[in-house]
């Protein structure tokens, strides 16, 4: 069962992510799962459930019980407004008040690669149910309606294994859905972009190469007229290019000297800005930047300040 166990942990981080939003959060709920799994491998019973349908039930009631005290996670966009060319970036919002990135590499564990994931079909789902916009529109349903649509629409579990997980009938389980489904509809998230991934890194390559050599007009010719630029932990963000135009005309040049490194977040092509600040001068991370993509430019630029990825747990623990 350890094997067994261990080869699930990937998956988990990515199931628990999208039910709370924080990677770090993700990593300490797929942890204390297999902990739990791992202590009480005895009270398993095949006949009754598949050894996936009954980690995944463990999963799901630790995610739950987190989400019992916590406050709902939210973008920038979600508050108004608190920036101005040249102004002030106001006062830091807590790490949890904020929908937060997740590595593609943290959901990934290629030791143990799943070969239903291999179809590209398959692949496409997957990144489009970790876009930041679709995590963020997840958690304004309630934790039950969360768990059956990551269930049923982004795991395609059948409706009567979801039901034995959470212990309920088919019939509230497609209720729930229902539920879930409508509510996202409301949010009207954004389509995805029809830009291939060739052209993605294409424009971010290009928005990185007039980053270093502070070329403003370059680098906002490769953003939709209607951009939104933001920054937690602030509050501040903005929208539409002259306004991003003007923003970084009025920088205080604090940014001169980074650079930006490719990553992959959320399912798509992301930048550390990285800083001389180490020992010798050596590069570290300050920010991670998100992009998301429009019909043929940049749509969005979030600069997640101050951001670090978890340290995956060990399991099984030591001793």
């Amino acid at each position: 069962m350890e094997a067994q166990l261990t080869a699930m942990r990937a998956e988990l981080v990515g199931f628990a992510y999208r039910m709370l939003g924080s990677p770090s959060e993700a990593e300490d709920a797929a942890q204390e799962t297999l902990l739990r799994a791992w202590k009480h491998g005895d009270d398993y019973d095949p006949a009754r459930a598949s050894l996936r349908t009954w980690v995944y039930r463990i999963a799901t009631n630790v995610c739950l019980d987190m989400l019992r005290s916590a406050r709902r996670r939210a973008r920038v966009v979600d508050f108004a407004s608190t920036a101005a060319p040249g102004g002030a970036l106001g006062a830091p919002l807590p790490e949890s008040t904020w929908v937060l990135p997740v590595l593609d590499r943290s959901l990934t564990d290629p030791a143990h690669a799943d070969p239903v994931y291999a179809d590209p079909a398959d692949v496409a789902v997957r990144r489009e149910t970790i876009r930041l916009a679709f995590v963020a529109a997840l958690q304004h349903l309630p934790p039950r309606q969360r768990a059956v649509l990551i269930l049923r629409d982004v795991l395609c579990w059948p409706a009567d294994e979801v039901a034995v997980l959470l212990e309920t009938t088919v019939p509230s389980v497609t209720s729930a859905l229902q539920r879930a489904r409508a509510s996202l509809r409301k949010a009207d998230l954004p389509p995805p972009s029809p830009l291939s991934d060739a052209a993605k890194r294409d424009l971010v390559e290009r928005y990185a190469d007039a980053f270093h050599r502070d070329d403003v007009t370059a680098l906002v010719a490769l953003l939709q007229e209607d951009v939104v630029n933001s920054m937690p932990p602030f509050t501040w963000w903005i929208q539409g290019r002259d306004t991003v135009a003007k923003v970084m005309a009025a920088s205080d040049g604090s940014c001169h000297g980074a650079r930006l490194v490719p990553e992959l977040a959320n399912g798509d092509i992301a930048v550390w800005q990285e800083r001389p600040t180490g020992p010798g001068g050596e590069f570290e991370p300050f920010a991670l930047l998100l992009f998301e993509f429009g019909d043929s430019l940049i749509s969005s630029v979030t600069t997640f300040l101050g951001f670090r990825p978890p340290t995956p747990h060990q399991f099984p623990p030591p001793g």
